[in-house]
């Protein structure tokens, strides 16, 4: 735990401006982070070329390439510029990509607490996004339903409890909560940091969670959660409350989301044009009440692929270094 009570600046600076998205001058805290990885291919289509111009087969060349991806490594490379220890806890295959995973990682110099599923191929992802002249295109995402991080278990969760515990965060997201197996392991993780005093940090995704599982399967979560990252539209609909995609729209939410949510999160909600363009940072009045809405800094001619990651890793540093000057 870091526990030096340096000076930094205060939390009306938004975290675009410092810690900046490019890194931190100064590294500290130890992360957790519990999500997927996967062996992802990525094509970005040119030419203008849309998803609803194609009514048959159709051969494009266009720039493609292989990565090690998923949530949890996606997080972990920006995580890396901010925070003094990054680790990453998941379930991995036990195929010829498992030594590419284990190396990426080691590259990056995240701590690897990767479980190996035995006999298991790793995961695969496929993201094609397609070509618009005024924005960056639509994004299909294809991953494979039953990858190994679903089988993620309260065991694997009890194994890394040390890290866990003197961790300054834990990083979660709702991806585990997909699979009986792994959403238990990810209440038990989240239950671990909270007693040890380790922050919860939760990413509500998938964008469309509410239409894969109930509120009765996500509020638990959300009620351990001291950080929530959410596109505005995606709370608002998962609480019944649809509409809330500008940040006007937003500001409406925030007596919904005192009511929906035990405890008093810290919500950065994402709104805009494409979910990404403003954030609204709220937290329920009282001490460390806060109430600050700033843009990203993403636009036309911004890389939209790890902008939200960047994003995240930056917020969470802010809040944390708001936290122990505190």
């Amino acid at each position: 735990m870091d526990d030096t009570g340096r000076q930094t600046p205060a939390v009306s600076l938004p975290p675009v401006r410092w810690p900046g998205l490019d890194g931190a001058p100064e590294r500290r805290f130890d992360l957790i982070i519990v999500g997927d990885v996967r062996l992802e291919i990525r094509a970005q289509l040119t030419g203008g070329l849309r998803f609803t111009d194609l009514t048959s087969d159709r051969l494009a060349y266009a720039p493609a390439r292989a990565v090690i991806a998923g949530t949890a490594v996606n997080l972990a490379r920006p995580a890396t510029r901010y925070f003094r220890r990054t680790g990453l806890l998941t379930r991995i295959g036990d195929d010829d990509h498992t030594d590419t995973i284990r190396r990426e990682l080691a590259r990056l110099g995240v701590r690897d607490l990767c479980g190996v599923e035995p006999g298991a191929p790793n995961g695969v992802a496929v993201m094609v996004r397609d070509s618009s002249p005024g924005g960056p295109g639509v994004r299909l995402l294809i991953a494979e339903r039953d990858a190994p991080s679903r089988l993620l278990s309260e065991s694997d969760v009890h194994r890394a409890a040390a890290q866990i515990r003197d961790a300054d965060a834990v990083f979660l997201d709702g991806y585990g909560l997909l699979s009986p197996t792994s959403r238990t392991a990810t209440h038990a993780a989240a239950r671990l940091a909270r007693d040890a005093g380790t922050v919860v940090a939760l990413d509500l995704v998938p964008h469309d969670i509410d239409a894969r599982l109930p509120l009765t399967k996500v509020l638990p979560l959300l009620s351990l959660a001291d950080v929530v990252f959410t596109e505005a539209g995606t709370v608002s609909r998962l609480l019944g409350a649809p509409g809330a995609v500008t940040a006007d729209g937003a500001h409406g939410l925030l007596p919904v989301l005192d009511r929906a949510v035990r405890g008093r999160p810290l919500w950065l909600l994402r709104c805009g044009p494409t979910d990404l363009e403003t954030v609204l940072a709220y937290r329920a009045a009282g001490d460390g009440g806060l109430l600050l809405e700033y843009p990203t800094g993403y636009g036309e001619g911004v890389e939209r692929a790890g902008f939200g990651d960047r994003l995240a890793a930056a917020e969470l540093y802010w809040w944390l270094s708001a936290r122990s000057r505190g």
